[in-house]
């Protein structure tokens, strides 16, 4: 049984597993509750005995579906996960790797994309470089734009998501220079998720992306952060040689008119 709902008790979001989707899930709770037509939750339990299996959100156009702990959904049970996406149709659909397998073959509208989890191993030692901790927004919308198209057409959306997370400590953005920017996309449960990572086209090749991050891993290590990040499998030497170890590899879906 599936049901919206514009109320997450603490009691409900203590109950989901210690992964990306459950602080994906409580940063966005904690940015707008669940009163917004673009940040909806709904909480999936059993038909049984009505205990707790996820908690679901989803944010304008991505889905993140996170478990409660030892929860393995039955065939019945996974088949209504597979309604409501197809209901929603999602662009972007985040969930457990096991869950993904096992509903792979049922979305046909989507395409799987893996990606690996890294987190940043400190060497103790930040550079001085001169980094921007609090930066215009407007000078880091213009560094991403060059480099994420879906980011460039909606500037007003953007800044406000951004600006609404940063006011709240749950999420921050970082600038070298005026030519790259990182965006950390949560801050929750001592680990930051760093999202965006992009330098202005003149200034590519000069690997101010990799100290930029680097900096980042240490300062924010220093101040009892774990970072991470999700980036695509075959980028994963290009990340431990900045600092950043493999944990996990997961499985993404993508609507398939986002490719085409």
């Amino acid at each position: 049984m599936i049901k919206l709902t514009d109320r997450l008790e603490k009691i409900i979001l203590e109950k989901l597993d210690d992964s990306h989707y459950s602080r994906k899930i409580k940063s966005g709770y904690e940015s707008y509750g669940g009163k917004y037509d673009f940040c909806r939750f709904f909480l999936h339990k059993s038909d049984e005995n009505g205990k707790l299996l996820s908690v679901i959100n989803q944010f304008n156009s991505t889905m993140v579906i996170a478990k409660a702990k030892e929860t393995f959904y039955s065939d019945a049970e996974l088949s209504e996960l597979v309604t409501l996406i197809m209901m929603n149709m999602p662009q972007t659909i985040e969930l457990s790797v096991d869950t993904a397998k096992r509903i792979e073959g049922k979305l046909t509208n989507y395409i799987s994309c893996e990606r690996t989890e890294f987190e940043y191993i400190s060497k103790n030692h930040t550079p001085k470089m001169a980094v921007k901790e609090t930066p215009k927004l407007d000078d880091v919308f213009n560094v991403l734009k060059t480099s994420f198209p879906v980011i460039a057409k909606g500037y007003d959306l953007w800044l406000t998501d951004t600006s609404h997370k940063v006011r709240r400590g749950l999420s921050q953005c970082f600038m070298l220079g005026n030519y790259t920017t990182a965006t950390i996309q949560y801050i929750c449960d001592n680990i930051a998720l760093v999202g965006q990572v992009a330098t202005i086209p003149e200034e590519r090749g000069r690997f101010h992306a990799r100290k930029l991050l680097y900096w980042i891993g240490e300062k924010l290590n220093k101040d009892g952060i774990i970072v991470r990040l999700f980036a695509r499998s075959n980028r994963v030497s290009y990340y431990e040689e900045i600092g950043f170890k493999e944990l996990n590899v997961d499985i993404v879906f993508e609507r398939k008119d986002y490719f085409e």
